[in-house]
């Protein structure tokens, strides 16, 4: 890894970071940028939810021979080696599949079942994290016969962490909601054993574009994860997976997935709900997207319930000059000069003033 390379990549990663691109232009971006410091020959990158660290999409290059459905059922019905769920709870987040497996990559059922059908050998992964947040994840890949990842480009990668959580945080809050374009009402769908949609309400097909798939033909990102991780590890308690994701439209939704009961008990369907997610879920996310710290949250929750400066250091146990300073820095987080735009830029803007009576008595938004 040439230095002038990797110094180039990290300053045009930051300028990325900072630039208010959307996540998948964030992700286009940054691959491209790494093409520059790693040599590869596949790179998938993409965002996570960081309440339940499961992925909520994608961006991938030159990687056409991959089954997508089947790395998201491996990847969360599968005890392997290196699971994103695994990196996230690492001091260093980002592993050599090579290193991991003692150079035995074929240890790893995802390096035999996924990896060698696409004449991948060489793999580094990571889980893109901001203090104990997860909010994305990466894996670049190298073809058989290649030279494999170094210890040099793994410490690379993860001093690029940082930048890489800022990219994915602001590309969740940085596009608008489009009310003509999205889709309206709860979905419901169901998904067979081999992953496929056998029945639908009549709302699914506009949630299913509008997440990125098709129907009855292709599973979206979020809602393939959702389902296997839904059918989960076998041997382990079952989970209910869930994910909050902004679609195409620029709505705020929640994802959800439940195995399915018959007379004699849980069949093999999985059932999949898709509706607009309440504020409740979604401002948290928001707030954290900017990066506040938990102080800073704590006064952003008040100034959202309607409390004056007085109230917010009586019930923080503040004095009013802290207050102020701590708003001073929410608004340069947030690029506001106001209370009034704050509340605009964390909520109206994102919910086009559709509940703005729902503040409930603690001050944040009722779901």
């Amino acid at each position: 890894m040439k230095a002038y390379h990797a110094e180039s990549a990290r300053a045009g990663l930051q300028a990325a970071a900072e630039a208010g691109l959307t996540w998948d232009e964030f992700c286009l971006a940054a691959i491209e940028l790494l093409d520059r410091a790693i040599p590869n020959d596949g790179v998938c990158l993409g965002p996570a939810d960081p309440a339940t660290s499961l992925l909520t999409g994608r961006v991938k290059t030159r990687m056409e021979g991959t089954d997508e459905i089947a790395f998201l059922q491996h990847e969360y019905g599968v005890d392997d080696i290196n699971r994103f769920s695994d990196l996230a709870r690492r001091e260093v987040g980002v592993s050599i599949l090579a290193e991991a497996t003692d150079g035995r990559p074929d240890r790893s059922e995802r390096h035999r079942l996924i990896l060698e059908q696409a004449d991948l050998e060489h793999e580094m992964r990571g889980a893109v994290r901001s203090g104990s947040r997860m909010w994305g994840f990466y894996t670049l890949y190298r073809f058989r016969g290649r030279t494999g990842f170094s210890p040099g480009e793994a410490e690379f990668m993860h001093r690029l962490e940082p930048l890489m959580a800022t990219g994915l945080r602001r590309g969740l809050i940085s596009s608008e909601l489009n009310s003509r374009q999205g889709a309206h009402g709860a979905a419901v769908v169901i998904v067979n054993a081999a992953d496929q949609v056998v029945s639908a309400t009549e709302a699914a097909e506009r949630r299913i574009v509008d997440l990125g798939g098709e129907l009855w033909s292709r599973l979206p990102v979020p809602v393939a994860v959702v389902v296997s991780a839904a059918r989960g590890i076998p041997g382990r308690p079952p989970e209910l997976p869930h994910v909050r994701l902004r679609t195409r439209s620029g709505e705020w939704v929640s994802v959800h997935a439940a195995p399915v009961r018959g007379p004699n008990g849980v069949t093999s369907d999985i059932a999949v709900t898709i509706e607009t997610a309440g504020a409740a879920a979604i401002i948290p996310l928001i707030v954290a997207a900017y990066g506040l710290t938990e102080r800073e949250r704590g006064v952003v929750q008040q100034v959202l319930s309607g409390a004056s400066t007085a109230e917010i250091a009586q019930r923080l146990h503040l004095s009013p000059y802290t207050v102020q300073d701590h708003l001073k820095a929410v608004f340069d987080k947030t690029g506001v000069s106001s209370r009034r735009e704050l509340q605009s830029r964390i909520f109206f803007e994102h919910y086009a003033g559709r509940m703005e009576n729902e503040l409930d008595a603690n001050g944040w938004l009722a779901g």
